[in-house]
């Protein structure tokens, strides 16, 4: 049922998405560096390696510049066309090809890079790679506005994302694998469209009951209080 349902939502958004995907592929190619897609390895079922389709958003070399496989706010290496695919999500829309073609599922845990993988601590990367990843999930959700997490810490970047982001994005992905159901995949997709829209932090907390709670050692907690 669940890749009936992975098929049957690519196929729609793709088929939707088609004309102004065509009119947004023909700026990227006249600006920037002139890609349209960027191709970024991620860490998949059983820690298998599959590429990740986005829009291109950021400079080609932009894993060997500066923070590497972590964005910052306002982050020097994202393309001017590419803040606003990033503000509104339409960068990840691609995604859907990655969904098709079984690499992903809708609602699972957020795919990361090896690098950014490895930052999880051991427990955690031993069940999250026990189910395919998803397009939107829990971490995703909760963790939406990341960049400005790490970009306001006071501590180094990677620091910040092993401290504060990882473990508590690990705990949430771990309440999903262990709950996952098709009505809390309904929830999830629901809830990322609504905060998306509205910014509402809080709405996780009301609508998932036994969410781990944000600890109030981190920035993330302001972030879901907003």
């Amino acid at each position: 049922m669940k890749r009936l349902l992975d098929i049957l939502f690519s196929l729609t958004l793709i088929v939707i998405f088609f004309p102004f995907g065509l009119v947004l592929a023909i700026i990227l190619r006249l600006t920037g560096e002139g890609k349209i897609f960027y191709y970024q390895p991620r860490v998949g079922y059983q820690g298998t390696i599959f590429k990740l389709t986005k829009f291109a958003t950021m400079l080609e070399d932009s894993p060997n510049l500066g923070t590497r496989d972590i964005t910052l706010k306002d982050d020097l290496r994202v393309l001017p066309v590419g803040r606003f695919l990033r503000k509104t999500k339409i960068n990840e829309i691609p995604q859907v090809f990655n969904l098709l073609k079984g690499d992903m599922t809708l609602v699972g845990p957020r795919p990361l890079t090896p690098s950014n993988f490895n930052l999880y601590p051991e427990r955690i990367k031993n069940e999250i790679v026990k189910i395919k990843p998803g397009l939107t999930g829990v971490g995703s959700i909760i963790f939406r506005d990341e960049e400005s997490i790490i970009s306001n810490s006071s501590k180094n970047y990677l620091e910040c994302y092993r401290d504060e982001i990882a473990v508590y994005k690990g705990e949430l992905e771990l309440w999903y694998i262990k709950n996952q159901s098709l009505s809390l995949d309904l929830k999830i997709v629901a809830l990322t469209a609504w905060v998306l829209i509205f910014k509402d932090g809080k709405a996780p907390f009301r609508m998932l009951k036994g969410l781990p709670q944000v600890s109030q050692r981190t920035p993330s907690a302001e972030t879901a209080e907003n």
